[in-house]
């Protein structure tokens, strides 16, 4: 039986409205005894803001209706401004230090301004930004999570902000997206999210739920002192496997998922109910508005706004090997593409294919010439060869193994394996250098960075290294009545620290004022509580990812099976 939970919500007392109906009844309330008052609803990138208006236009009469996007800049004048953050790449870019207000026009902002404001009865001023034109005397906010918003750009339904390309390639919006939209969006979405009366939350179509603003700030402050999890999402890809679909109960229909984002704040959504409601918000929204809590004071202040750890699943269980690749060195992600820390990665077992002859492709073999894997590296684009274990080390892969990757090690997973990938949170800066002459979901060639590549390979990271200091480094840090700990990595080029417990009674943790996230890889389910009670007991099931927020301080995690055998990944940042 299946008992991952692909939808965890977040319990908040806190009343939620569902339906334009209600939605538009709230509005009509908070603006009544006005004889001329100003509705604006601001939002995020790819919101539909045209079934908002329609939705609340069927409760409520406007006098006029208005569209922040009017005051817009022209097409030229913002790919102008953006030229060197769009790049020709089709997935890199240049991290975006714009703000929202450079994408609009002084003078169209003060005529939109005054028709805002002279019209008698209700006016609705809406679209992204429409804040930066006019406050209102009623400001929400419509809300969109972060994978919504790809699966529109998936369906050709939404292009990128100000862009008009929703034809283009998913791959170039994404980038666009990554890149500029979500750094600009999120900017202004801190900016005006203190002044927000009702936060809209609009994913599903004609399904809205709102929150008034002072409410969904309080929801948030309350996660941030409390373990919960993120809502996952999975994904197919050209080398995916079929593990997932068992044990996290996928559609067992689909090719296969190659992917799985649990644990990723940037990219997934936060699910907060009240009574029967859900309202789905990102993730992310918790470290804008409750960062000191949720990371603690120490990691706020190395990474700022950016939650700094990332688990994910990459399943190749009766799929196929992943690209051969390799992550940019700090220095390079920084100084080519605006990025202030890189994408140091590992790779635990989480399971294996019984039987299989499972491995993992890490670092380059001994005397290896590098300008002779270079130059095959650059044949085989044009002949669709290229002899990986001629130049890269095979290792074997069992179940429970980790091995770590630093920025600058050629590495991939081999065909067979369950992966939980323990990572720095950048996740979007890997460059191929060989995917087994396959092309992508799409029918369209991979893209292959070869040049990005060979400034990034590290040679030294040969046999003999990678034996001694990135396999096999598990070390007994202590041991007490039912469990073990041990430290498992990182790599002392990574940041991040990872222990290991084995369990079969209660294990006290303590965040140590830094946010820890953990996934219970071993044992059906496991129950997180507080010593005093701080937090409702707290259920994890096997392969689930969870935050604890630095604000928590101890907790205690325990077996739900009284004796069952169980045992836990934790990551966090070191001191």
């Amino acid at each position: 039986m299946c008992t991952y939970e692909k939808f965890p919500t977040v319990p908040v007392p806190y009343s939620m409205l569902a339906g334009y109906g209600a939605i538009a009844g709230e509005l009509a309330r908070a603006l009544a005894g006005k004889q001329r008052a100003l509705l604006v609803v601001d939002g995020y990138p790819g919101t539909r803001f045209d079934e908002i208006v329609a939705g609340l236009m069927e409760e409520l009469f406007f006098a006029r209706v208005l569209d922040a996007h009017e005051a817009n800049r022209s097409d030229e004048e913002i790919e102008a401004m953006l030229a060197r953050n769009i790049t020709d790449d089709r997935v890199f870019g240049v991290l975006s230090c714009h703000n929202l207000i450079e994408f609009f026009d002084e003078k169209k902002i003060a005529v939109l301004r005054r028709r805002a404001q002279e019209a008698e009865g209700i006016t609705l001023l809406y679209g992204v930004g429409a804040s930066l034109i006019a406050k209102g005397d009623v400001l929400v906010y419509a809300d969109l999570a972060r994978w919504e918003i790809q699966l529109r750009y998936r369906s050709g339904e939404i292009g990128n902000y100000c862009a008009h390309n929703e034809g283009e390639e998913t791959l170039r919006k994404v980038k666009r997206g990554y890149f500029i939209d979500w750094r600009v969006s999120d900017r202004h979405k801190r900016a005006v999210m203190p002044e927000v009366d009702y936060l809209l939350e609009t994913n599903k179509r004609d399904k809205p739920v709102m929150m008034r603003g002072e409410d969904f700030r309080a929801a948030l402050a309350l996660v941030a002192q409390r373990p919960f999890r993120v809502a996952p999402y999975f994904d197919p890809g050209v080398w995916g496997g079929q593990w997932m679909k068992k044990v996290c109960g996928l559609d067992p229909a689909k090719k296969n998922y190659a992917w799985s984002f649990d644990g990723v704040p940037e990219e997934n959504s936060l699910l907060l109910q009240s009574g029967s409601t859900v309202m789905e918000v990102p993730a992310q929204d918790l470290v804008l508005f409750a960062p000191r809590a949720l990371l603690g004071d120490r990691v706020h202040a190395r990474f700022g706004l950016d939650f700094p750890i990332r688990f994910d699943f990459l399943d190749t269980v009766d799929g196929q090997n992943l690209s051969l690749q390799v992550h940019p060195l700090t220095e390079y992600i920084q100084q080519t593409f605006g990025m202030h820390y890189t994408q140091d990665e590992s790779y635990y077992i989480l399971d294996v294919k019984p039987g299989a002859d499972t491995a993992v492709y890490l670092g380059v073999k001994n005397g290896v010439d590098p300008q002779e894997m270079l130059g095959a590296l650059e044949r085989a684009q044009e002949t669709g060869e290229f002899d990986a274990e001629r130049y890269v080390n095979r290792i074997p892969a069992h179940k429970h193994d980790h091995f770590l990757i630093p920025a600058g090690t050629v590495h991939c997973s081999g065909r067979d394996t369950m992966v939980l990938e323990i990572s720095a949170t950048p996740y979007i800066f890997t460059f191929k250098l060989w995917d087994w002459n396959r092309v992508g979901l799409d029918g369209k060639p991979r893209p292959i960075h070869l040049e990005h590549g060979r400034k990034n390979i590290q040679f030294d990271r040969d046999t003999d290294f990678v034996l001694r200091e990135l396999v096999g480094q598990v070390q007994e840090v202590a041991r007490g009545d039912g469990w073990v700990e041990e430290r498992t990595g990182l790599h002392e080029r990574e940041f991040l620290e990872t222990r290991r417990h084995w369990f079969t009674k209660p294990v006290l943790h303590n965040t140590n004022g830094g946010v820890n996230m953990l996934n219970l890889v071993e044992g059906s389910e496991a129950v997180v509580e507080s010593p005093t009670g701080a937090f409702e007991p707290f259920r994890v099931h096997y392969a689930e990812t969870f935050i604890v927020p630095a604000a928590v301080g101890a907790y205690v995690i325990r077996p739900a099976v009284p004796g069952e055998r169980c045992a836990t990944m934790k990551a966090y940042v070191r001191g």
